[in-house]
């Protein structure tokens, strides 16, 4: 999967500070900048519902329009939301030009399930270079065939043409782990809990001396 252009129509903003941050979420819109390639930072509301689920894809490619002008090409490189509610609080974007190489971070999805053992993985996210107009979704990795003691290292990714890991190949991604026996198990947990009581009782010590 590659990226699609999401067109998006912004207005430029004279108004600054918190409380024209706030006037602005109120209106269902959203404070943000965009800047790069030797231009000045341009200071934009955005749509806010629109905006938000065009930033539900990772590295979304955005098409803006600032005022009704000649639409740029950008993508979030930093996205504030309110830790609560979860709505945007702000957006930075950086302009990219078609055929330009930039430097993402990309989801990593596991397809299927292992017949035995558990995947642990090693990476949620991978650090690829790629066209900013085919920036991949997601790295999908299949892992129904893969057995007990099987790893996936970076370099047996099935990458889309034009991206590249920068990487080493052998960086691991995800291995195959034999499965806990509940006896194991057990004996962990009991072991935590005895490792627990006896911190406990170290700084019960600690604060008797």
């Amino acid at each position: 999967m590659s990226s699609n252009e999401i067109k998006l129509a912004a207005d430029s903003r004279t108004e600054f500070g918190k409380g024209a941050s706030r006037r602005l979420r109120r209106e269902g819109k959203v404070p943000a900048v965009i800047y790069g390639h030797g231009t000045d930072p341009v200071h934009i509301a955005l749509p806010g519902h629109e905006s938000l689920l065009a930033l539900r894809a990772a590295n979304a490619l955005l098409s803006i329009t600032i005022d009704g002008g000649k639409a740029q090409l950008a993508l979030p490189k930093q996205v504030q939301r309110d830790p609560l509610k979860g709505f945007l609080e702000h957006i930075d974007l950086l302009i990219v030009k078609k055929g330009e190489k930039v430097t993402v971070e990309v989801p990593i999805v596991i397809l299927g399930e292992v017949k035995e053992g558990i995947v642990t993985m090693d990476q949620q996210t991978i650090t690829l270079e790629a066209e900013a107009t085919n920036i991949p979704a997601q790295i999908e990795i299949e892992v129904s065939a893969l057995e007990v003691g099987q790893q996936i290292t970076a370099g047996d990714l099935n990458l889309p043409e034009g991206a590249v890991f920068p990487g080493e190949p052998e960086d691991l991604i995800l291995s195959v782990a034999a499965p806990i026996s509940e006896e194991a198990l057990e004996a962990s947990l009991d072991a935590g809990e005895a490792q627990a009581e006896e911190a406990a009782d170290e700084a019960a010590e600690d604060e008797a001396a």
